[in-house]
C-alpha cells in the first residue's frame, strides 16, 4: 500500500508573491490591451494626417505614434515576472511577423517581376508556406512533447495530492 505522501512544506512569501504576480500581470494586460485598442485608430488617423498633409517626412506624424507606442510597451512590461526565467531565450530572427512577412513580401515581389500570374504568384506563396512550416516542424513537435511531458507531470502530481 502506498501512504500519502507528506504535504509539501507552505512558503507563504512565494505564495505571495505569485498572487502579486497574478493580480499584476492582469493589471497590465488590461493597461496593455486599452492602449492596444486606442493604437488602432490613433495610428490610423495619424497616417490619413500624413497622407492628407506634408511634412518634414514621410510619414512623421504616424511613426512619432509607434514611437509612443514602443515607449508605453517598454513603461507597462507586461512579462517582467519572468524576466529571470527567460533570459536566455532567443528567438531566430526568420520566424517572428515581421521575418516572416519579409520572406512573402520578397516571394511576391520575385513572382511580380518576373511577370507572374495570379496562380504562380499562389503556387510560390504556397511554396513559401510550405518551406517555412518544414522549417519549424521540429519546434512544434519539441512543443508537443514538452507540453505532453509537462501535462503528464501535472497528472502525476494531482494523483499524488488527490
Amino acid at each position: 500500500m502506498n501512504s500519502p505522501a507528506e504535504p509539501r512544506p507552505v512558503d507563504s512569501q512565494a505564495r505571495w508573491r505569485f498572487l502579486r504576480d497574478v493580480i499584476v500581470f492582469q493589471l497590465k494586460m488590461l493597461l496593455d490591451n486599452v492602449r492596444d485598442f486606442a493604437l488602432m485608430p490613433i495610428s490610423l488617423i495619424a497616417a490619413a494626417l500624413d497622407l492628407l498633409f506634408k511634412s518634414d517626412r514621410e510619414g512623421a506624424l504616424f511613426y512619432r505614434v509607434l514611437r509612443w507606442g514602443s515607449h508605453s510597451e517598454e513603461m507597462i512590461n507586461v512579462y517582467s515576472s519572468i524576466k529571470h526565467e527567460t533570459a536566455n531565450f532567443e528567438i531566430d530572427p526568420k520566424y517572428t511577423v515581421d521575418g516572416v512577412i519579409a520572406r512573402l513580401e520578397d516571394v511576391l515581389v520575385r513572382e511580380c517581376e518576373k511577370g507572374g500570374t495570379a496562380a504562380h504568384i499562389k503556387s510560390a506563396m504556397d511554396r513559401a508556406f510550405d518551406q517555412l512550416h518544414r522549417e519549424t516542424s521540429g519546434t512544434r513537435e519539441r512543443a508537443q512533447k514538452m507540453l505532453a511531458r509537462t501535462t503528464e507531470k501535472w497528472r502525476g502530481e494531482k494523483k499524488v495530492d488527490s
